[in-house]
């Protein structure tokens, strides 16, 4: 293989955190140099890369227009000839990020996510070993058309079919209903199965940062925080029990608030379908559907807000907006 250009964009993160005198904490301090000295093996690889310190930030401060900015650079480093970008940030938002790069990126090139589950400072901090098979999947001919990935632990993961499953383990990124798409090892990337079909939405914001709520459903809610939320929303999502059932007392508000603004079914699982057809009760799914809401399909609640952001931010309207979470509801 011929030598293969790598851009590594680094966002903060536990990978990049190290210990503040001032609050015995770890804090994002190092840069993305910083984070490549420490994998001498990438020195072997017959990869250019090229370094960007582009935040350093904890994950879960990052925020739409840091990943929006993110999303044009990563686009700025495809057309300078890169083949492939490496992405390192905080656990904490990985899906979120990783799932937005994914519906932005219309190329073939890979976009490679990863982080680390144990800073630099504790014993086996695993942010080198992920940055080194990061790299690799990035320069990997193999990932050609994947879109965004996560890495870590050596396995590939899908942006659609990621999650973090663990608050500690270092093996905490898990794929529940497909696997991983694939893993490292002897130096290259292995595919478990064939790439799916992915469709994305490339495209800037057009209006300002729309607020999209996301409302679980719990037992016994009588539906009046729903109510208060859903008027403050440019967008909603609700995460419903089980195949997409609320209780009774949501129904009311939900239909009226599809009359108004888009409104998306989810399920609070996180693994398998929002039915269409099965119950008929009021709340239930058939039910909720036939009231005007967009069905999420397989959309996990978050990845159904990170979509439904970026549809609203785009000025889409209702109608693209419902065929775009059709188009990715199976």
């Amino acid at each position: 293989m011929s030598t293969r250009t790598v851009g590594v964009f680094s966002l903060g993160g536990t990978i990049a955190m190290t210990t503040d005198p001032a609050t015995g904490g770890v804090v994002p301090a190092l840069s993305a140099g910083d984070l490549l000295d420490a994998v001498p093996a990438l020195r072997s690889l017959d990869v250019e890369l090229q370094v960007h310190d582009f935040r350093r930030l904890p994950g879960a401060s990052l925020g739409f227009e840091d990943l929006y900015a993110l999303s044009d650079a990563v686009a700025d480093a495809f057309r300078s000839g890169c083949d492939g970008v490496v992405v390192t940030q905080g656990t904490d938002t990985i899906e979120e990020t990783a799932h937005l790069l994914d519906l932005l990126h219309a190329g073939d090139r890979p976009i490679v996510v990863t982080g680390a589950m144990r800073n630099p400072t504790l014993p086996g901090a695993d942010g080198p070993a992920n940055l080194y098979a990061a790299v690799l999947a990035a320069a990997d001919p193999a990932l050609t058309g994947v879109g965004a990935v996560v890495v870590l632990g050596d396995e590939i993961h899908a942006a659609r079919a990621v999650r973090k499953s663990h608050t500690t383990s270092p093996a905490a990124f898990t794929s529940p209903a497909s696997g991983p798409l694939g893993g490292l090892y002897e130096g290259r990337a292995h595919l478990n199965r064939p790439l799916a079909r992915r469709v994305a939405f490339p495209g800037r914001p057009v209006r300002a940062a729309p607020r999209v709520g996301l409302y679980t459903a719990t037992l016994g809610d009588d539906g009046a925080l729903l109510a208060g939320m859903a008027a403050a929303c440019d967008g909603l999502v609700v995460a419903a029990f089980g195949v997409g059932h609320v209780p009774q007392s949501f129904v009311a508000v939900l239909g009226d608030t599809a009359a108004r603004i888009p409104v998306v079914l989810t399920s609070r699982i996180g693994n398998g379908p929002v039915l269409s057809a099965t119950y008929g009760f009021p709340g239930s799914e058939k039910d909720l559907l036939d009231r005007g809401l967009v069905r999420g399909g397989h959309l996990d609640a978050y990845r159904a807000r990170i979509l439904l952001h970026l549809l609203l931010a785009q000025g889409r309207t209702p109608a693209e907006i419902a065929d775009a979470f059709r188009a990715l509801a199976d």
